[in-house]
């Protein structure tokens, strides 16, 4: 299975709006990936490509983008990334989880830091809060339970104003970068958000186990 070619990052953000959910990487559903849809010249090269893209347009709040699919980094269209709240947070904002002691204390000392310093870059994030082993481990659970989402890529500069590296990531709450609506989804129960984000999946991807979709999701 494959989708359109994607040459572009505007053919990127169609292809997200389209399907709903896009991951970065090739995964255990072929052809269900970034990776797999851009022109292969676009990859890896000295001109603007997807690891640039990905910045731009999660900076322009064209698309979401963070580990949203089993621990992976993924592209979510704005509208199923209400719903993708709405499932993963199963009725609780970040305050009311820690309330009822769902939230382990280092969570907690990350989500504070976030919320106090976003938008942060990761790698400040980490020395700001103090959690050093298991801090991509807690990154990770916030961002699927979908409390932090990365909101661009800031790179080093060269002694000559050159750009250099991957990129880190900037940091930030959802409900801050895109506004508190992104999370008011109180038409429909956790349940139905995720029955109608498989069932946009299906309408992609027929071919592929309904079952299988629902267990990335979760």
């Amino acid at each position: 299975m494959r989708f359109h070619t994607v040459r572009s990052p505007e053919d990127l953000t169609a292809l997200v709006e389209e399907i709903g959910f896009l991951p970065f990487f090739a995964n255990p559903v072929a052809g269900w990936s970034l990776e797999e849809n851009i022109d292969p010249s676009l990859w890896f090269t000295d001109q603007s490509g997807p690891w640039e893209w990905k910045g731009a347009l999660a900076r322009e709040k064209k698309l979401v983008y963070g580990k949203f699919i089993r621990g992976k980094a993924a592209f979510v269209s704005l509208p199923c990334f209400s719903r993708l709240c709405n499932y993963r947070r199963d009725g609780y904002d970040f305050e009311g989880r820690c309330d009822d002691n769902l939230v382990p204390y280092t969570d907690k000392l990350v989500m504070a830091c976030a919320q106090n310093a976003g938008p942060i870059r990761r790698r400040d994030l980490r020395k700001r809060c103090g959690v050093a082993k298991g801090f991509d481990t807690v990154m990770c659970r916030l961002q699927m339970q979908t409390f932090l989402i990365d909101t661009d890529f800031v790179y080093d500069v060269d002694r000559f104003g050159r750009p250099y590296g991957w990129g880190n990531a900037l940091i930030d709450t959802p409900e801050r970068f895109l506004g508190a609506e992104i999370v008011d989804t109180e038409d429909c129960s956790p349940a139905q958000s995720l029955t109608a984000m498989v069932h946009r999946l299906c309408c992609a991807m027929p071919d592929v186990d309904e079952m299988r979709l629902r267990a990335l999701l979760r």
